[in-house]
C-alpha cells in the first residue's frame, strides 16, 4: 500500500486527484498519505505482539510537525537527532520519557536541554560524551539514562554515505571498545545504564545485516550481564529500505519477526525492544509534485524543465539516486524521453534522467516515494522557498505547511546602518 494510484486518467492520494490539491496550493509540493504511514506504523507494531517493545519514529526521514503528531497518536515513540528534533517532538506531543536522542556531536547545550527535560535515553556516541554528560548530569545534582551506541563493524550493503555501522564510519563506539565504556559508564554516580543501542545504515535491503550486527550485541549483552551490568533494553535502530524501483527490501513485519525468534532462541525474550523506524514509515506515503515549465528539445537529450529542484528534493543529486517520476495526468499524448531537471543554476540539479514521459508546460509530474529525506533535506538554495506539504486524511487534504517566502527567509537577517 502505498496511498497513490490511478483512477482513470489521474493520479490520485487516498482518492484525491494530485492535479487538483497541486491547483489550490501550486507547486512544488509534498502530499502525504495519513492512511499509507498508519498503514505502515500498524504492521510493525502488531509484528511485536505480545513481546515488550518500544517504537521511536526517527524524525530524521521527516520532521513535518502533521506527521510526527500523526505518529505519536497511533502510539509511537520518538527518536531525535538534535536539540531541533526534540523540540518537534514535544511540540507534536511526546512527553521526555518517549524520547530517545541520538547522535554523534551532540553540543553541550543540546545534552544540557535533554537531561533537564529528563529523556528516556541519550544514545551516547563516544568516551568523551560519557564524561560530558556525567559532568553535565553531576552540575545538575541528576542521575541521566544512557545506552551505548555500539558500531558492530556490519556492513549494511547500502550507499556509503548513509551506512552507519562500519569501523569507518563516524558513528558510534566499535564493539571491541564497548565493554570498557560501559565499565567507565557505571562507575560514574551521574549516569544510570538502562540499554545498548545500534544503527548500522539507512535504506537497507538485506535482513543479513541486521541478524549479523543482533548477534554481536547479544554477545556484548551477555558478556555485561556476566559482569553484573544490566541492560534492560536492546535499541535495533533503523534503516530498513523501501521500493524506489526494483529492490526488494524485506517486509517490515517479516524482518520484526525474524529478530525475535533470534532474539528468543538466544533467551533474551523478555528483554525490551526498541527500533527507529524512519524511511520505512513515511518513505512510500509521500510524493513531490511539480509543475512542468518549459520542453526543451536539444541534440542529445529532452530536457522536461520543471519548477521543484535540487533544493526541494536532494537524493537524486547527492546520493545519485533513482526515484520513479509519472505524469500527474495520463494525456494521449506519445511519450517522449527526457532529463527531468530543475531551475537550478548547477548541472546536479536533476531529479531524473531518461525518462520516458507524456508532458507539456503547465501538466504536472510526480516524484514517488518521496515521503523520506526529500523535504527534511531540503534548503533555500538559490533564495528558493520550501515548498508547501498537504496531508490527505480521509477524503480531505490539509495544508499542514506554508509554503516559504522570501520574506520568511530573510526575516531573521540585519542589514549594517548606512554610512
Amino acid at each position: 500500500m502505498t496511498g497513490f494510484y490511478r483512477d482513470g486518467a489521474a493520479l490520485v492520494c487516498d482518492g484525491v486527484p494530485l492535479d487538483a490539491i497541486a491547483a489550490a496550493e501550486g507547486t512544488p509540493l509534498y502530499v502525504y498519505s495519513a492512511a499509507t504511514i498508519a498503514s505502515r506504523y500498524r504492521a510493525i507494531d502488531e509484528a511485536f505482539a505480545g513481546h515488550p517493545h518500544s517504537i521511536h519514529y526517527a524524525l530524521k526521514a521527516n520532521s513535518t510537525l502533521a506527521i510526527a503528531r500523526l505518529l505519536r497518536g497511533l502510539g509511537s515513540n520518538a527518536d531525535a537527532n538534535s536539540g531541533g528534533e526534540i523540540e518537534v517532538a514535544r511540540r507534536a506531543g511526546f512527553g521526555p520519557s518517549q524520547i530517545v536522542f541520538t547522535g554523534v556531536g551532540k553540543t553541550r547545550a543540546e545534552l544540557g536541554h535533554a537531561i533537564d527535560l529528563g529523556v528516556r535515553s541519550i544514545n551516547v556516541e563516544s568516551e568523551g560524551e560519557i564524561e560530558r554528560i556525567e559532568a553535565l548530569s553531576r552540575e545538575r545534582k541528576v542521575r541521566t539514562k544512557i545506552a551505548v551506541r555500539v558500531n558492530p563493524d556490519v556492513d549494511a550493503r547500502t550507499h556509503p554515505y548513509i551506512s552507519t555501522g562500519l569501523r569507518g564510519n563516524k558513528f558510534g563506539i566499535a564493539h571491541t571498545e564497548a565493554l570498557a565504556a560501559y565499565r567507565r559508564a557505571v562507575e560514574l554516580p551521574g549516569l544510570e545504564v538502562v540499554g545498548i543501542d545500534c544503527h548500522i545504515g539507512s535504506q537497507i535491503t538485506d535482513s543479513a545485516p541486521y541478524l549479523e550486527a543482533l548477534d554481536r550485541l547479544l554477545d556484548l549483552i551477555e558478556t555485561l550481564e556476566a559482569e553484573g551490568i544490566a541492560i534492560p533494553h536492546l535499541d535495533l535502530g533503523g534503516g530498513l529500505g523501501i521500493a524506489y524501483d526494483a529492490e526488494t527490501p524485506p517486509d517490515a513485519e517479516a524482518l520484526m519477526r525474524g529478530l525475535l525468534e533470534r532474539i528468543d532462541a538466544r533467551g533474551h525474550g523478555g528483554r525490551k525492544i526498541l527500533v527507529e523506524p524512519g524511511r520505512s514509515l513515511v518513505g512510500n506515503a509521500g510524493v513531490l509534485v511539480s509543475e512542468v515549465v518549459y520542453v526543451k528539445p536539444g541534440e542529445t537529450k529532452n530536457f522536461c524543465i520543471v519548477d521543484a529542484a535540487m533544493n526541494d528534493l536532494a537524493r537524486p543529486a547527492m546520493y545519485g539516486a533513482w526515484m520513479r517520476i509519472v505524469e500527474c495526468e495520463r494525456s494521449g499524448d506519445a511519450p517522449q524521453v527526457y532529463d527531468v531537471v530543475g531551475p537550478i543554476c548547477e548541472s546536479g540539479d536533476w531529479l531524473g534522467r531518461d525518462r520516458s514521459l507524456a508532458v507539456r508546460p503547465a501538466s504536472h509530474i510526480a516524484v514517488l516515494s518521496a515521503g523520506a529525506y526529500a523535504m527534511s533535506m531540503s534548503s533555500n538554495y538559490n533564495t528558493r522557498g520550501r515548498a508547501a506539504e498537504v496531508l490527505v486524511s480521509g477524503s480531505d487534504a490539509w495544508l499542514v505547511r506554508d509554503r516559504e517566502s522570501t520574506a520568511d527567509q530573510i526575516r531573521g537577517e540585519h542589514l549594517l546602518p548606512e554610512r
